[in-house]
């Protein structure tokens, strides 16, 4: 066997709101299942995307809430960049920017549906 790429799938209360939330930290919005031809229904799966990263969204299934996931960034600056938009936005964070023992400095940042993400890049 060969896999050839992971894409996880978060279980989420409001797609729309996980949209918004996602892109208002530097994310793109991929396709949104349900938004248009459905009515005003709201939409139930969807996908953001950053850089060859992609993250599905899903309304209600697949999975349960709490996820913990590392997002890896190319540079201290980046990284700092990304946590001053999060403390800017109000994001909850849940462990401020520190350099790990495993050279790795990160912070973590958690979602309103208590997905966890570790943002990370090497601390040398």
């Amino acid at each position: 066997m060969k896999v050839t790429g992971v894409t996880p799938i978060l279980n989420v209360s409001d797609v729309s709101a996980s949209l918004d939330w996602f892109e208002a930290l530097g994310w793109e919005r991929g396709f949104v299942w349900g938004e248009s031809g459905f009515g005003d229904a709201e939409p139930g799966f969807a996908s953001v995307r950053s850089g060859n990263a992609e993250v599905f969204l899903c309304r209600d299934g697949q999975g349960e809430r709490g996820a913990w996931m590392s997002w890896f960034l190319d540079s201290r600056d980046e990284l700092d960049a990304a946590y001053q938009r999060a403390q800017e936005l109000g994001c909850e964070i849940v462990q401020e920017p520190r350099d790990e023992p495993w050279g790795v400095r990160e912070f973590h940042l958690r979602h309103p549906d208590g997905h966890v993400f570790r943002v990370g890049c090497e601390s040398a």
